[in-house]
């Protein structure tokens, strides 16, 4: 039955030309029940090599038209959303609790469900499509992958490469603020006067690892070297692991960048995409 209204509000989505000429289809999607809605913007000519959904990091955020209108631009095909209970998405926007199990797990069926958009999609049904995101994404995008078996490619910024609570540790350690001196994930774990315990009323301590380690599809990760958000040093030993068992992940590091690294690191990933596609 869901599979039967996802397929009409597919159809309900408009082309229209719209700011420097990309092709904007407003779609609308439903998961668990309720109406997201978003946008798939499609580069201004038909040459279409790749598309990606793009997933938000953590807080309150719409779809990001300026991301997808670069993805665009390098002939990728990108559908941005309004996160639930964000803009024009139903649901309920988890606030309080927005990296306990139960809500990493629904965003992760979320960006499924948008997914599934570009997967019946005449345009690019037959294109290899990835998931891609920023910080939050990081633990959302390996479960959403593991659970849906037909993502090509993985792309994340800032993604943390360990467990919420791991990186609960090091970023009240480092007040989520960027900086020159970044600690080292020991350090912060060292300076805790009382031992961590994870709440139990969070539900699942998420760990991407876990996905990562059964999945078979190539990613990568960029990272900034003066990250105070995400444990850099940690979640690199982490890949470095999986990549000696061979998996295929890259990871870039760009010592002089922080957290929000996307602007000045959007043309290496665009490069990766393309090459990807060349394979495919």
């Amino acid at each position: 039955m869901k599979k039967v209204i996802f397929l009409i509000l597919f159809f309900l989505g408009s082309t229209c030309v719209y700011g420097e000429g990309y092709k904007i289809e407003e779609i609308e999607f439903v998961s668990h029940t309720e109406r997201l809605s978003g946008s798939i913007v499609f580069p201004k000519s038909d040459e279409i090599h790749s598309a990606v959904v793009f997933i938000h990091g953590s807080g309150k955020q719409e779809r990001n038209m300026h991301w997808a209108q670069r993805f665009a631009s390098e002939g990728i095909a990108a559908l941005v959303y309004d996160k639930r209970g964000v803009g024009r998405s139903g649901g309920n926007y988890e606030g309080n609790q927005n990296v306990s199990g139960k809500n990493i797990s629904l965003l992760a069926d979320d960006s499924i469900a948008a997914l599934n958009v570009l997967r019946e999609h005449p345009k690019t049904k037959t294109l290899p499509i990835g998931l891609t995101g920023i910080s939050q994404a990081g633990w959302i995008v390996p479960l959403a992958a593991e659970r849906r078996k037909v993502v090509d490619f993985m792309v994340l910024w800032s993604g943390p490469v360990c467990k919420v609570s791991e990186e609960d540790i090091f970023s009240k350690y480092t007040s989520d603020l960027d900086g020159k001196r970044i600690p080292s994930y020991e350090e912060a774990l060292k300076s805790r006067k009382v031992k961590y315990i994870w709440p139990g009323f969070l539900g699942k301590d998420t760990d991407p690892s876990e996905s990562l380690a059964k999945l078979k599809i190539p990613g990568i990760w960029v990272f900034g070297g003066n990250d105070g958000s995400v444990p850099v040093d940690l979640s690199i030993r982490r890949l470095r692991k999986l990549i000696d068992d061979g998996h295929e992940y890259e990871y870039v590091l760009f010592s002089n960048l922080g957290h929000n690294n996307m602007t000045e690191t959007f043309s290496t990933v665009a490069d990766w995409i393309k090459r990807f596609a060349k394979v495919k």
